[in-house]
């Protein structure tokens, strides 16, 4: 055999074994809990004025029945992310499912604010099981790079399809039956997820997973829960001595946390994982994704309903180009990087996103048509780049490790929106604030100013109380200011979007487009520290 028919054959041989009918049947069902857990953020903002209305919650008790959800799944990420490499993902997923079931119909027939809030809280730890089983079952199911994009892109297209679905559904159910209504939609999703999962979805676990520590599991819950509880306070209250304290506390727990895994033989993370250049770059460009896209969408979906006057639904249905033109980005996205490198898909991706909160720095009070061309524009983009970073992130990875690797994602995600709507809605704020204090008539009583500058809504509420001439001044003074905050923030997403463009050609410029047969992910040079773990089959089928 000459030399070029021995390499060919070897080539053959280390070729990724690819995905057949049940992985591609498989992926539909891992798009269940992806859906869901979308669907279920947008639905409680609908039911909140039928909840308050029959359970009156405390205003601090119903800001805890809305947060704490996304607390708890938050902090718990990176345990269950652990957990399911040494128990299986398959298993967690289908004890998160069953458990994320019950506490549904538990939150849905809640007779208390207590009780609403307990129930949201372990809805939040079994939803934590969810995303990274979902995302790490991908990782084994599709070996094959040029597949593994293809099923991710499907994988964050379920995310765009559950938040246009979920204001849709919501505001059906709300018409026509209580606000637990919306809790029970999870109860035929997890119980059709429990019932094809055994069928469609293998098991994989690491057969050698050392010794679970359950001190860094919890000092990872602290230092997680305490970060983000502090940015959400800043976010809603400014900068003070609480939020600050939180924030500094989860940061040195998370120093403590970090040295404990250099010193353990089983870590709960693998910190060799962030030595990998695709691993690093990938998630500290999908977290300053999520901090752009999170801070605007909070701005857009406020701009919507306050400022042009639009009901939640009306504001849903405006927003549906937007999914479906992030649906339409992340499945574009695994085509084009087979031919183009992942570093310049991710930068025009960005490109995308810079175009379409440049497009909304130039609305005024009354531009829908350009907040939604704008929108559907950065929704474009968003696709391409969450597609890929997740990719990147989880293909870098050994399988053995994906459940961790995916789990790191997903806190950083967590994270990278808590600061965008931190950082950026502290922004927004203050120009809201600094402008209605300049712009209202010297005749504005002291009161209806400090209402207003408190949020939109609370200067429309304060405006019905005034004399007509006074009102209207306050309303439109307020709309200007809000339209004015917009603006401002989404020129810093503008700025940050150029820069994180500029990130990704330097940072992955060394990662190839996927090619036929490709064995090593993303062409990645074999000279980088990976983790090389020692020869492990799945585990059960």
């Amino acid at each position: 055999m000459t030399l070029t028919g021995t390499n060919n054959a070897r080539k053959e041989t280390t070729a990724p074994p690819r995905a057949g009918r049940r992985e591609w049947i498989g992926m539909l069902v891992l798009l269940l809990p992806t859906m869901l857990i979308a669907m279920d953020l947008t639905v409680l903002h609908l039911a909140v004025p039928h909840l308050s209305e029959a359970l009156k919650p405390s205003s601090t008790q119903l800001l805890w029945i809305v947060d704490i959800y996304g607390f708890m799944i938050a902090g718990s990420l990176v345990t269950m992310g652990t957990l399911g490499d040494r128990i299986g993902r398959r298993k967690l997923l289908m004890i998160g499912a069953t458990a994320f079931g019950i506490t549904s119909v538990l939150a849905a027939y809640s007779t208390t604010p207590a009780l609403l809030i307990a129930t949201r809280a372990l809805m939040g730890i079994a939803g934590a099981t969810l995303m990274p089983s979902t995302m790490s079952l991908i990782r084994n199911m599709f070996l094959d790079p040029r597949q593994r994009t293809v099923a991710i892109g499907i994988w964050v297209s379920g995310f765009s399809a559950g938040s246009a679905i979920g204001p849709l559904v919501g505001g059906f159910l709300l018409e026509h039956f209580s606000w637990g209504s919306v809790f029970l939609i999870a109860v035929p999703v997890m119980v059709l997820l429990l019932v094809a999962a055994p069928l469609l979805l293998p098991e994989y676990k690491d057969p050698n997973p050392g010794r679970f520590d359950l001190l860094s599991a919890i000092m990872s819950l602290t230092a997680v829960l305490t970060i983000i509880f502090g940015l959400k306070l800043m976010a809603e209250s400014g900068i003070a001595l609480l939020p600050v304290i939180s924030v500094v506390v989860g940061i040195v727990v998370g120093t403590l946390f970090v040295q404990r895994q250099r010193r353990l033989a089983d870590p709960l993370i693998d910190l060799r994982l962030f030595r990998i250049p695709a691993f690093s770059a990938s998630l500290a460009i999908n977290t300053s994704a999520i901090f752009v896209g999170f801070g605007s969408f909070l701005f857009i979906a406020q701009y919507l309903q306050l400022v042009l006057g639009l009901s939640p639904l009306e504001a849903g249905l405006w927003s549906v180009p937007g999914a479906i033109a992030n649906v339409v980005g992340s499945n574009i996205a695994p085509y084009v990087v087979r031919r183009v490198r992942p570093a310049t898909v991710i930068a025009i991706g960005m490109v995308f996103v810079a175009v379409g909160l440049g497009m909304i720095t130039q609305i005024g009070v009354n531009s829908l048509a350009l907040v939604v061309i704008g929108n559907t524009i950065l929704s474009v983009g968003f696709g391409f780049i969450f597609t890929l970073t997740n990719d990147m992130i989880i293909g870098a990875a050994p399988p053995e490790r994906a459940g961790a690797a995916s789990a790191i994602s997903e806190t950083s995600n967590e994270l990278g929106g808590s600061l965008g709507i931190a950082i950026l809605g502290s922004i927004g704020l203050a120009i809201y604030r600094g402008q209605i204090a300049t712009s209202v008539p010297a005749t504005m009583p002291a009161e209806a100013i400090h209402a207003a500058q408190e949020t939109l809504g609370g200067a429309f509420v304060a405006a019905s109380q005034l004399t007509e001439s006074l009102g209207t001044a306050l309303t439109a003074a307020a709309r200007e200011a809000f339209t004015h905050a917009l603006q401002v923030t989404s020129t810093v997403g503008f700025v940050v979007a150029i820069g994180l463009g500029i990130l990704a050609v330097v940072a992955l410029r060394n990662v190839q487009p996927h090619t036929e047969g490709d064995s090593h992910g993303h062409g990645e040079p074999v000279r980088e520290p990976a983790i090389v773990p020692q020869a492990k089959a799945p585990v059960g089928d």
